[in-house]
């Protein structure tokens, strides 16, 4: 059997702890695809492994080596160019889930730490309001996975419904209320870094 180069090795037991992952990720991220690294740690690495069965999902190989005290060693393989692609949720199930009258806000958001999208699904209970806001500097798409509701605009009211995809231009103001069996939608958008937006839910009549 042909002898396999000499592989080479990610030390980072003397890296501090918030260092070690952000600098292990770098590192596969370089790796040509069918290539690898040795992974050197104190300790075994188990939810790095985790971390990266959320982000690659079944493009990486993950073998141990080594496990001794202050030892571990783990090879870290590229199977694919980039990640690939994956169902991240059922959302029949979360829509039939719709009404229930205390889960309000994000009840499922896009996790990937390597993303160029933000993605959740909204809850509003029956009679829920999100109030009257502006919306941020990028361009939302909605599309409502269950119940009912309004859409108030500057121009006018639209109503929502399952089914019903929305665009909501950058920066316009809306106000969201649900209608008597609650609503859930998916919005997406461009990844933005700390984005804050006061989405307040409260109820009609309170």
């Amino acid at each position: 059997m042909e002898q396999k180069s000499a592989e080479s090795e990610l030390d980072v037991r003397q890296l501090r702890k918030t260092d070690k992952h952000p600098t292990i990720f770098a590192r596969y991220a370089e790796l040509p695809t069918n290539e690898s690294f040795v992974l050197v740690n104190d300790h075994d690495p188990r939810h790095l492994r985790d971390e990266f069965e959320a982000d690659h999902p079944g493009s990486v190989g993950w073998e141990y080596l080594a496990r001794e005290p202050r030892n571990w060693r783990v090879r870290i393989t590229k199977l694919t160019s980039t990640p690939l692609p994956r169902t991240l949720v059922d959302t029949t199930g979360l829509a039939a889930l719709t009404g229930e009258p205390d889960v309000t806000g994000a009840v499922w958001k896009l996790q990937a730490r390597e993303r160029d999208l933000d993605a959740n699904i909204i809850a509003l209970p029956p009679g829920g309001v999100i109030d009257e806001h502006a919306g941020p500097d990028l361009d939302v798409l909605i599309h409502v996975l269950a119940g009912s509701g309004q859409l108030a605009t500057e121009g006018g009211v639209v109503d929502l419904r399952s089914g019903a995809l929305v665009w909501l231009p950058r920066r316009s103001r809306r106000q969201f209320t649900s209608g008597p069996e609650g609503l859930r939608y998916f919005t997406v958008h461009q990844r933005r870094q700390a984005l804050l937006l006061d989405t307040t839910v409260r109820r009609v009549g309170r």
